[in-house]
C-alpha cells in the first residue's frame, strides 16, 4: 500500500496559499487491509476511512463509470489493481489532479503544475461533462481565482454539460453548497459569468436576468467588504435580489438556504428604497421617529435586530453607499436594548390593562427614538 496527498492541499500548497485539510488517496489496498490497521471506515458511497491518528480522510484509489444522469449517476470501482494516474483521472481540473507521495515526490501526469502557472482552469479527460457538479465547482474555483482563465475546451465542455441536461439533475443542498461557497470568494462574479456563458445560470436561477448579471459588481464590493460585514446571507440576498420579493423568496426556499438568507432575500428587493428613503432622511435631519419605530416593527427588528442590521448593510451594497443605511444600527441597537419594565409598570399603575400597556410600551419607545434623533443643540 502506499499512500498520495492529493487534491486541494496540493494545488494550494503550489500556490503558496494556507494548507487545506489534507486528503489522501491509498493504492494497493483493500478496506480489510485498511481496518486492520486501524482506519475507521465512514464512506456511503466509495470506500473512505478516517486515519487512526490524524483523522484525515483515507480514500481507496478508484476509477468511476457513467451509468445514469446526474452527479450520482456513477458506478464506482476501488481496487488494489486501481493505479494512481487512474485515480487521478478521473478528478476534475487537473490543478487539482497532482498528487504528493510521503517522501514529498510530486505525480503530475496531466500537466496541472503548469496550468498552475498559467492561471488556467482545464478539464483533465472528456469525462467532465459527465458530473454537473464540476461545472458548479468550476465555476467557484473561478470565484476564488479571480486571475485564472477557463481554458477554451474546458468551455465547449460546460456548455455540452448544460445541453445534455445534466445540470437539472443536480439536487437543491449541492446547488446551494457551491453556490455560497462561491459567494464568499473573491470575486463572485466571476462564478455568474462562467455559469451564464455556458447556460447554465438561467437553469440553476430561472428568470435571472439574461443580459450581463446585474448583481456581478455589487457582489464583489459585498466580497471587498469581508465576511464579517457582508455575511452569506447578505450576500445570497444580494444574488436574488434580480428576481424580485416573492421569486426571490421561493427561490430562496427551492435552494434550501438557511433561514437568515431565506428572510433577507424575499425583504431586499421590497425594502431596499423605503430603508435608504429613512437614511436620507436621518442624513437630512427629518426623521420622524414614529417612521422609524414603524419600520423596526415592520421587520421585528426588536426581536431579531441582527435579521435588520443585515439587511441595511445588503441595501447600502445594492445602492453602492457605503455605511448610509448602516448608520440607524446604532439607533436599532439602543432600542433593542433599552428596558421597557418601568414604561410598562407606569402603565399598569395608570389603570392601563392589555393591549393599552403595549401602546403605552410603545410611545415610550417612540419618545426614546425622538430624543436620539432631535438635532443636537449648541451649549
Amino acid at each position: 500500500m502506499k499512500l498520495y496527498v492529493v487534491g486541494g492541499a496540493v494545488r494550494d500548497r503550489l500556490l503558496g496559499l494556507p494548507a487545506a485539510d489534507r486528503d489522501w488517496v491509498a493504492v494497493g489496498a483493500t478496506p480489510e487491509q485498511l481496518v486492520a490497521l486501524g482506519y475507521l471506515p465512514v464512506g456511503k458511497d466509495f470506500p473512505v476511512f478516517l486515519h487512526p491518528r490524524t483523522h484525515e480522510e483515507v480514500a481507496l484509489a478508484r476509477t468511476e463509470r457513467k451509468v445514469a444522469l446526474g452527479y450520482r449517476g456513477f458506478q464506482i470501482h476501488a481496487a488494489p489493481e486501481v493505479t494512481l494516474e487512474e485515480d487521478l483521472l478521473r478528478r476534475d481540473l487537473t490543478i487539482n489532479a497532482i498528487a504528493e507521495a510521503e517522501d514529498g515526490t510530486l505525480i503530475d501526469p496531466f500537466g496541472g503544475r503548469a496550468d498552475l502557472a498559467a492561471g488556467v482552469l482545464r478539464h483533465v479527460s472528456p469525462a467532465f461533462a459527465e458530473d454537473p457538479v464540476r461545472l458548479l465547482r468550476l465555476a467557484r474555483f473561478a470565484a476564488r481565482f479571480p486571475h485564472f482563465t477557463v481554458a477554451p475546451e474546458t468551455e465547449a465542455l460546460l456548455r455540452q454539460l448544460v445541453q445534455a441536461g445534466e445540470v437539472d439533475a443536480l439536487v437543491p443542498e449541492r446547488v446551494w453548497q457551491e453556490l455560497s461557497r462561491g459567494l464568499m470568494a473573491e470575486r463572485p462574479s466571476r462564478m455568474l459569468q462562467v455559469l451564464q456563458r455556458c447556460g447554465a445560470l438561467q437553469r440553476l436561477l430561472p428568470g435571472f436576468p439574461t443580459e450581463a448579471p446585474e448583481p456581478g459588481a455589487t457582489l464583489d464590493r459585498a466580497a471587498a467588504a469581508g465576511p464579517d460585514a457582508a455575511p452569506l446571507p447578505v450576500r445570497a440576498a444580494l444574488l436574488l435580489q434580480p428576481l424580485g420579493g416573492a421569486a426571490a423568496a421561493a427561490r430562496a426556499a427551492a435552494l434550501r438556504t438557511d433561514h437568515d438568507s431565506a428572510w433577507l432575500a424575499a425583504r431586499l428587493p421590497a425594502s431596499h428604497a423605503a430603508l435608504q428613503a429613512l437614511a436620507d432622511a436621518r442624513q437630512a435631519g427629518t426623521l420622524r421617529a414614529e417612521a422609524l419605530l414603524s419600520s423596526f416593527e415592520a421587520h421585528d427588528a426588536l426581536r431579531r435586530p441582527a435579521r435588520l442590521a443585515a439587511l441595511l448593510a445588503a441595501s447600502d451594497l445594492l445602492a453602492a453607499r457605503p455605511g448610509h443605511a448602516s448608520a440607524l444600527v446604532p439607533l436599532l441597537d439602543d432600542l433593542a436594548a433599552w428596558p421597557t419594565a418601568a414604561a410598562a409598570a407606569a402603565a399598569q399603575a395608570r389603570g392601563a390593562a392589555g393591549t393599552a400597556i403595549g401602546d403605552a410600551v410603545r410611545s415610550a419607545r417612540r419618545q426614546r427614538l425622538s430624543e436620539h434623533l432631535a438635532p443636537a443643540r449648541d451649549p
